[in-house]
């Protein structure tokens, strides 16, 4: 008898909180799932999921048998994982998440590097700008900028992004270059998401409050009309940086630039790193250091 046989399947339901999500994240079908704890069930004489059309949950026993089921795989998964890393290799699956932006921009143009530096290693990227949870999606590592909140997860800095304001120069020579915050009231300013921008005054955060004629919630939208002398802009580097080299956009309000934000990659705690998550990251930062 393999007592390891529905023990899995079983834990990816309480996580996931559906069949349907265990079966995608197994990468089998519902019935083999529900096969698979049906028969779990039968052989610890059990109900360990009280199940309806709506919603899974835990009766208490299966309460009980998960919180000791967790740590059993995730020792199995350490064991294997110690075993990868003496092979020194990057091999299996691993779930990516990324802003939206920055993934396009950054982060998926290295996937094909990493796909051709680990021939057997299998990426699935999950680009949207809403705050997973690692643990219950079931994702090994999210890509994050900005300020981190509090939380049991893991965090390696991978290198940093500045926000930047800019405009082109024939914009400068018909309207002017402002030299202090307050001058900004007076230009036409190219809004994102936000109706302020962020600044550093006197060695102090200062959040100043911007408009302008055109309001977009897409960065090379905002690049372009910034090229076309549209109006001044405040965007991350990233999409600057190439045009900021040639001087087809210049930077303003140098003095004023806010603090720089971490770009970071995140994961799940775990007492042992597993060597691809350790080996992506390494990569990663290596990559990200030269933006």
């Amino acid at each position: 008898m393999n007592k390891w046989e529905g023990v899995t399947e079983f834990v990816s339901v309480v996580e996931q909180g559906s069949f349907t999500k265990a079966a995608k994240q197994m990468g089998t079908s519902i019935a083999h799932i529900s096969r698979q704890i049906s028969s779990l069930e039968n052989r610890l004489d059990a109900i360990l999921l009280y199940r309806t059309t709506r919603r899974v949950s835990l009766t208490e026993l299966g309460e009980i048998y998960y919180q000791r089921c967790r740590p059993l795989l995730e020792a199995l998964g350490e064991a294997e994982d110690a075993v990868s890393d003496l092979q020194d290799t990057a091999k299996g699956r691993l779930r990516i998440t990324t802003p939206v932006a920055f993934g396009e921009l950054k982060i998926v143009p290295l996937i094909n590097d990493l796909l051709k530096t680990y021939p057997k290693l299998d990426l699935d990227i999950n680009l949207t700008n809403r705050q997973l949870d690692l643990v219950t999606e079931g994702i090994d590592l999210a890509i994050r900028v900005g300020h981190l909140d509090s939380s049991s997860l893991k965090a390696k800095k991978l290198g940093k992004r500045d926000l930047i304001t800019c405009a082109s120069p024939a914009y400068i020579t018909s309207y002017g270059e402002p030299h202090s915050l307050s001058e900004l009231d007076h230009h036409s300013c190219l809004l994102g998401t936000l109706d302020h921008w962020r600044y550093r005054e006197n060695g102090l955060p200062k959040s100043i409050k911007v408009k302008g004629r055109m309001r977009c919630n897409n960065g090379p939208a905002l690049v372009k009309a910034a090229l076309d002398g549209f109006g001044i802009v405040q965007l991350p580097d990233y999409y600057l940086n190439d045009h900021l080299k040639v001087g087809t956009l210049k930077p303003l309000l140098i003095p004023f630039s806010p603090e720089s934000e971490g770009i970071w990659a995140v994961y799940p705690p775990s007492r042992h790193l597993s060597p691809k998550i350790r080996m992506v990251i390494d990569f990663m930062a290596q990559k990200i250091k030269g933006y």
